[in-house]
Formats: C-alpha cells, structure tokens, sequence
C-alpha cells in the first residue's frame, strides 16, 4: 500500500491504514504536533438521514490526531514508541453532506510525559471551493487525549 499523500506531505503510519485510504484522506500539511488533510464525501459517507455519519466524522478527526500525535519522521528513540489515543470527545455542530469537502485542522496543546491533549477542527465546504481558501463551515469539534506506549 501507498502512503497517503498530497503536495509531498506523507506520513509512514498511513502505510498500512487501510481505512484512510477507504476514506479517501489527503495529506495536506504535516509539521511537530499538527497536522491538516481533508477528503470527500462519497455516498457510502452517508447515514439514513442522508448527512456525513457521525462515525465517518469521528474516523476523520482520529486520523488527524494520529498524526499530529506521531513524528512523520522520527528519530530512532522514538522509532521505539507509539502515541495512542486515550480518549476523546467530539462535539457535532452542523451535518455534512455528500459532494462536500472536508478538512480536519489537528493541534497539539500540551503535551507532559507521555501525556498529551490535542484539539482537531474539523470543517465543510462546497467541493468546487479554491483549496486554497477558508477551509469552510466548522461541523465538529474533536478533543483528544494522548498517550506515548511501547511499540511491543
């Protein structure tokens, strides 16, 4: 399997993770404790009310904050371990619909020990917006808390 990439931006945990690359996610920026990708909408996306499902929403916002949780190129210490999620909460605040694009926006906050908390924005737009502009409406807000384990 291929990395998941766009623009040159890869990270080496998307190798195997076979359901970002159902999902369709891209890579849009990578750096020490963010990162930001985004996806499309596609019909299989949606619930019976005809809106993003909410576990689609939530599997968006974890990848992100996989990797804003994990070097993209760690050093051999770190090579050694894993970040984990320890647990989140994710707030929905309007749906997404099918055709939309959508952009997840992840940033550290704290991070202590192996103990870190992470805040992942995640947002809609029409797909015929300019990539280049305000990633769109806010539809959720994901917290994560982290949490660096053996790799075993």
């Amino acid at each position: 399997m291929v990395e998941t990439t766009l623009s040159g931006a890869s990270h080496h945990i998307l190798t195997n993770d076979y359901a970002s690359e159902w999902m369709g996610i891209e890579v849009l920026k990578l750096d020490d404790g963010h990162a930001t990708i985004r996806m499309h909408l596609r019909q299989e996306m949606l619930n019976g009310f005809g809106m993003a499902h909410g576990g689609m929403i939530f599997a968006f916002g974890d990848t992100a904050f996989a990797l804003a949780c994990n070097p993209a190129n760690p050093t051999p210490k770190q090579a050694a371990n894993i970040t984990v999620a320890s647990g989140v909460d994710i707030n929905f605040i309007k749906p997404a619909f099918q055709g939309q694009v959508i952009t997840a926006v992840a940033n550290r906050r704290a991070s202590t020990g192996r103990s870190g908390l992470y805040d992942i924005q995640i947002y809609a737009a029409n797909a015929d917006a300019a990539p280049d502009t305000e990633p769109g409406e806010l539809i959720a807000e994901f917290r994560g808390r982290s949490r660096t384990i053996s790799k075993k």
